[in-house]
């Protein structure tokens, strides 16, 4: 059987809207992916995140009346661009994975979308995870900084918190690498449903907790220290954070921040300085990571 799809790019705003309007006009489904590769970070509580622009598409039956759906469109202000396809039966369900593929993150590190094949190596570590609305599928320079970071070192036992942990990508890599004790931290709960399906997707649940910045306040890694605290979101709260991020962090612990840009280096870097006087600092496409260890001296 043959399906029908309209495709079209707005702003988040219009989403709602244009949601029910798709549905009104007797959609099958409706789904979202992002339109170019920006990051979502830092939603607010019960916010659902979203890219800033949005590709929507909309399924219908292959006898729909695209004439009708396409005035309804432009009716409501879609005057751009309204294209549409025929989809066969047997990847419409799938037809958004269309654009990923196996993902390589340093030398062992993969991200492999869940009904791709995993690379041939014996050696990899796989994270399976499928693009979502929670921010954090490894395609920003942000995430693969922190990915990158975790693929070059060892995690054998050690307990590591992801702070502001999105899709949970982090948490579950160092996981995946054999850490014995994650905390994922995020202040939207769809976010924690993601972290929560993720780990069970990667067989990672025994060793990962998720929970919101409060619990995480009572929580006895928050206190007794991590080996490894992570902390990809923007350079606002990591500068905010900074008391919170250096209380978990134990005795010679890493701490790894991402989210920033370049030249917000000395801004983030100085919030930190009175437990982490030195941050080696790297950078992609104009964003930093910034390495810093408790006891003052680069991470190696």
């Amino acid at each position: 059987m043959r399906w029908t799809e309209v495709r079209l790019i707005i702003e988040k705003d219009s989403v709602p809207a244009t949601q029910k309007l798709l549905e009104a006009c007797d959609s099958l489904a409706v789904t979202l992916s992002d339109n170019a590769d920006q990051a979502v970070l830092e939603p607010g509580p019960g916010e659902t995140p979203l890219w800033p622009w949005v590709e929507v598409c909309g399924l219908f039956e292959a006898t729909a009346n695209r004439g009708h759906v396409n005035d309804a469109l432009q009716a409501v202000g879609h005057q751009g661009d309204i294209t549409w396809r025929e989809v066969e039966d047997q990847d419409w369900e799938r037809a958004w994975m269309d654009r990923f593929e196996p993902m390589q993150l340093g030398e062992k590190l993969w991200i492999v979308p869940s009904e791709m094949p995993p690379p041939n190596d014996p050696d990899a570590v796989i994270i399976m995870l499928d693009p979502g609305l929670a921010f954090g599928s490894g395609t920003h320079p942000t995430t693969a900084l922190c990915l990158q970071w975790i693929d070059a070192r060892p995690m054998q036992g050690l307990t590591v918190v992801d702070y502001g942990c999105g899709s949970g990508i982090l948490g579950i890599a160092a996981a995946l690498k054999g850490a014995q004790t994650v905390v994922c931290v995020d202040n939207d709960p769809q976010a924690l449903e993601a972290v929560a399906e993720n780990a069970r997707r990667n067989g990672v649940t025994g060793q990962l907790t998720s929970m919101d910045p409060a619990q995480f306040a009572h929580h006895r890694v928050a206190s007794s220290g991590a080996a490894i605290v992570l902390a990809n979101i923007l350079a606002r709260p990591l500068i905010n954070l900074a008391t919170v991020l250096c209380a978990a962090l134990a005795e010679d612990g890493a701490l790894v921040l991402s989210g920033l840009l370049e030249e917000q280096h000395e801004a983030v870097a100085q919030a930190y300085h009175s437990s982490i006087p030195h941050f080696d600092a790297v950078s992609q496409d104009g964003w930093l990571r910034l390495d810093g260890a408790r006891t003052g001296q680069p991470v190696e």
